[in-house]
């Protein structure tokens, strides 16, 4: 601390506070005790306590050292801890001749016993007494804790003796660890001292491997809570995965194992060298400034770098925009770089471990379990720079990379072919090689065949790629790739950064590929057994977004980078057309069966047009598949699925000549006949009759679960002699919740609903519209969850289709509703994100109607508005398609005027746009809050 003084200077002055409160009490008159003199020092440390605070948040920002800041912090925090501590002791519970009892060590344990604090850290805190608790320790302790509490500090603590918590390490890894990372605070230096002494010799002696194991227990159970990944583009920064956390168990390991205290100690003991540790202390710094500043900007102890706060802190640390990169896409990128950092001295500390025989190692794939056993050597047929150590691959020699520069690919076309771990000494090597893949190793062709043949195995290549990416291989190998390593984009819609969704891309193909995703994407299953471009689509699957953070449209640019690698990877002409086709158009066929009436002829034809063969629908689709699975969890639904499936299957006779395995009229007939089978207690005629009520497009889109609950929920309708009925379905996993209504159709239904789901606080992520031919409506939306349970969620929706059964029966009327919801919003709220609204009028997609495309920043009631606006302007919708990309909705209505026909009028196009743009922004809405002042004021007038 010492050393560091300098740094600490102007931050608190604790002996003149020591003065200051003495002179409150007099010549240790021991009226220390009085309320009065009690409020006057607590106020005054609340003082110290913030004026500190403002200056380090200063310095944060003047000198952006982020450990120092955690330094500072804590500094101020003990030397507070002090005054309390030495007041209490001379003028509140002053001991003259005090007993060999009457003595107390204050510990600070946790975090704070590292030296660090954020500015939202709680205080952990260990009253460590020679025997057992006194009154004059009760007195001191209760003294200290109600003081910090008052000054509104959150404080974890223990008392205990000596005794007890080496008694209490030996049986509690939490506590344990606590004492581990102990550091003297103030009072009873020797009890302190005793305490570490025995608690080395008593507790961590002999108990190493225990120790490492528990510890790495509890951080596998913690990822596994935070979600799995560093990747994550709302990462925990103190919990999350290459958080502070991962840096806090390194230092925990290493204390206890190696009995070091400091890094430089591991560098000494060989584990980590002078530029590995340099990485740990960058690592540490930079995690520390932005936890810091995340504290000071939300005011609390906020750990998940969210969305809206992640711009401000890329400010804070003055990051700025870059052609093709926003100054929060860099600052992001940075974040990942150091959550890889690390990941990798996790894994240099790990492979040390199994070194010394106290960690198994793990197999390479993720469907073997963890290896071990006796050390055994064995060669590698046909590469005698290599060999197989305990299942684990490991050079031969410390030069075969500098000897042969391509045995950085061989290595991980050999650990795949043979499905084996890294040795702990290969590892390093490989870390401390990378200088060796130039621009000659690059244009190898044998390290490119290599290559290839990992990137297209047929056992697991997303694991070897995994390796070759965490070890900067990949990158180096492919700069491209490296580019976007680590790199994030600011949106809801991506969970993970560009290089893990795109290895995720390659880990889901391969599953389509082994038939382990067979229930879920039967079409993908099926129909890449039989394409003919095995390795354009492998290759286009890793390459599809490796264009994005550059000025240009990603997918076009990926084009053109495909074209200059995939003759490098030993791909032929041919092949190289067909993988730079399927970059430029892999968002495509998604737009299309999401946004797009599949119903409507002119679409499926465009869309042929596009693809024009059936070799390219097949590669399309199953890239299509690959690349939204791999986006995040649940992002890829069963209603995704099937409408991929239906835009395969009406565009497969366009492009095959009209004739196919299942032709339109097949799949409509084979639709029916499957539920007459499943529809139990129907009379015959009743079946058949039921058939004719629905379109084809019916057919072609609905699942059959859902057809059969539409027809149960008709014909109890019937039975009823009602019109109007609901149906709600909570889906946990997809966390949604499904609604169906049964109503007569009209021209506001959509709209009802949607005003509905607004005034309710429910946000609609997708819409199914159907109307029957005794002209009845079908439609079905799914509005995002928002309870855990689904006897909460149920309630939810119940209420939200009393609603929608209200106003369509007239009781309820919708607009003054959707008026005071929309007063009571608060209309000054910040969006996070700033997109433009666009809106597309266009009679190109369809021979029918018009085509309305409206895009911009979701929010809540966006769908109400939108379809307001459309039924003001005498317009009628035929179809809408309601699709959000996490926080960008793009909602297209199929439209045609009251008598049927296509606006064909500029005048009334130009009208369209610019009352959809100001229902879009939210101009409406601004009306409609006057709209409910008007109706408050009638009615107190009436």
């Amino acid at each position: 601390m010492k050393k560091l003084s300098k740094e600490f200077e102007g931050l608190i002055d604790a002996d003149k506070l020591r003065a200051e409160f003495s002179d409150l009490t007099g010549p240790l008159d021991n009226n220390g005790s009085s309320s009065e003199i009690r409020s006057q020092i607590l106020s005054r440390l609340k003082i110290c306590l913030n004026d500190g605070r403002k200056l380090i948040e200063k310095k944060l920002l003047e000198d952006g050292g982020g450990t120092l800041c955690a330094k500072r912090l804590c500094y101020l925090q003990d030397q507070i801890i002090h005054v309390i501590y030495d007041f209490a002791a001379t003028h509140v519970y002053r001991v003259t001749n005090p007993s060999t009892s009457e003595r107390m060590s204050v510990v600070a344990v946790g975090g704070y016993g590292r030296g660090t604090l954020a500015p939202g850290s709680d205080l952990d805190l260990l009253f460590v007494l020679p025997y057992k608790q006194t009154p004059w320790g009760e007195s001191i302790v209760e003294y200290i804790l109600y003081m910090l509490w008052d000054m509104g500090l959150k404080v974890g603590h223990a008392t205990r003796s000596v005794d007890e918590c080496i008694r209490l390490s030996k049986s509690d890894m939490t506590i344990r660890t606590a004492i581990l990372e102990s550091r003297y605070l103030w009072g009873d230096r020797e009890l302190f001292d005793d305490l570490v002494t025995r608690f080395k010799s008593s507790v961590v002696q002999g108990s190493g491997p225990e120790f490492i194991t528990a510890k790495l227990t509890e951080r596998d159970e913690r990822h596994r809570n935070q979600g799995a990944s560093r990747y994550l583009v709302e990462p925990n920064v103190k919990e999350g995965k290459g958080g502070l956390r991962d840096l806090n168990t390194l230092f925990w390991i290493s204390k206890y194992f190696y009995q070091v205290e400091s890094g430089d100690a591991l560098v000494k003991k060989g584990v980590f060298s002078r530029s590995e540790h340099a990485r740990f202390k960058k690592c540490e710094d930079f995690l520390w400034a932005t936890r810091c500043h995340m504290h000071f900007l939300t005011g609390r102890a906020e750990e998940r770098l969210s969305f809206d706060i992640q711009r401000e802190i890329a400010l804070r640390l003055s990051y700025t925009s870059h052609p093709g990169l926003r100054e929060v896409e860099r600052f992001m990128k940075h974040y990942f770089l150091i959550a890889k950092d690390v990941g990798d001295l996790t894994r240099i500390l790990c492979a040390a471990l199994e070194v010394e025989h106290i960690k198994p190692a793990p197999s390479l794939s993720r469907f073997l379990k963890a290896l071990g056993g006796q050390r055994k050597i064995q060669p590698i047929k046909g590469h005698a720079d290599f060999i197989i150590e305990n299942q684990r691959i490991n050079i031969a020699s410390p030069d075969v990379f500098k000897r042969d520069p391509v045995n950085l690919i061989r290595i991980f076309f050999l650990a795949g072919n043979h499905n084996l771990a890294f040795h702990p000494n290969a590892m390093k090597r490989i870390r401390r090689s990378l200088g060796l893949i130039d621009k000659g190793i690059r244009n190898d062709k044998t390290a490119n065949r290599l290559f290839l043949k990992i990137l297209t195995s047929r056992d697991d290549p997303e694991s070897v790629l995994r390796r070759m990416n965490e070890t900067g291989v990949l990158g180096r190998f492919v700069p491209e790739f490296g580019k976007v390593v680590a790199m994030m984009q600011f949106n809801m819609y991506h969970h993970y950064t560009v290089d893990e969704h795109l290895l995720r891309s390659i880990g889901v193909l391969s599953e389509i590929e082994r038939g382990e995703l067979d229930e879920d994407h039967p079409l993908s299953t099926e129909i890449i057994k039989g394409i003919q471009s095995r390795n354009a689509l492998y290759v286009a699957v890793f390459l599809h977004d490796v264009a994005k953070g550059r000025p240009q449209d990603h997918s076009i640019a990926g084009a053109r980078i495909a074209k200059e690698l995939c003759p490098r990877f030993g791909l032929s002409p041919a092949e190289t057309g067909l993988v730079s086709w399927l970059i430029e158009n892999h968002l495509v066929m998604s737009m299309v069966a999401q946004s797009r009436d599949l119903n409507d002829n002119k679409t499926i034809q465009d869309f042929a047009k596009i693809v024009q063969s059936p070799e390219r629908l097949k590669l399309l689709l199953i890239l299509t598949v690959a690349d939204i699975k791999a986006v995040g969890p649940g992002v890829f639904n069963g209603w995704k699925g099937q409408l991929l499936r239906t835009l395969y299957y009406e565009t497969e006779p366009v492009l095959a000549g009209g004739h196919s395995q299942l032709s339109r009229k097949q799949q409509v007939s084979a639709a029916q006949d499957a539920l007459i089978e499943k529809l139990d207690g129907w009379e015959p005629e009743n079946r058949l009759a039921y058939l004719d009520r629905h379109y084809p497009a019916y057919w072609m889109r609905v699942n059959p679960d859902d057809q059969i609950k539409h027809a149960e929920l008709i014909r109890e309708a019937d039975q009823a002699g009602k019109k109007l009925a609901t149906l709600v379905r909570p889906h946990e996993f997809e966390a949604i919740t499904e609604i169906t209504v049964l109503a007569p159709d009209h021209p506001r239904l959509l709209t009802t609903i949607a005003g509905a789901c607004f005034i309710a606080g429910a946000n609609i992520v997708d819409s199914q519209i159907y109307t029957t031919t005794d002209g009845l409506a079908l439609d079905t939306i799914s509005v995002t969850r928002a309870f855990d349970k689904n006897e909460d969620e149920l309630r939810r929706a119940e209420r939200i289709t009393e609603i929608i059964e209200n106003t369509l029966s007239g009781r309820t009327p919708m607009p003054e509703n959707v008026a005071q919801k929309a007063a009571k919003k608060n209309n000054t709220a910040v969006h996070t994100f700033d997109l433009e609204t666009s809106i597309l009028v266009t009679n190109a997609w369809s021979d029918q109607f018009t085509v309305l495309e409206v895009s911009g920043l979701d929010r809540p009631g966006l769908l109400y508005d939108l379809t307001s606006a459309i039924s003001n302007l005498n317009l009628n919708i035929a179809s809408a398609h309601i699709v959000t990309f996490g926080e960008r909705a793009v909602d297209v209505f199929y439209v045609t005027d009251l008598i049927g026909h296509k606006i064909s009028s500029v005048a009334r196009q130009t009208r369209i746009k610019k009352t959809l743009i100001e229902a879009f922004d939210g101009v409406e809405e601004k009306t409609r809050t006057a709209q409910v002042s008007n109706i408050r004021r009638r009615k107190r007038a009436g």
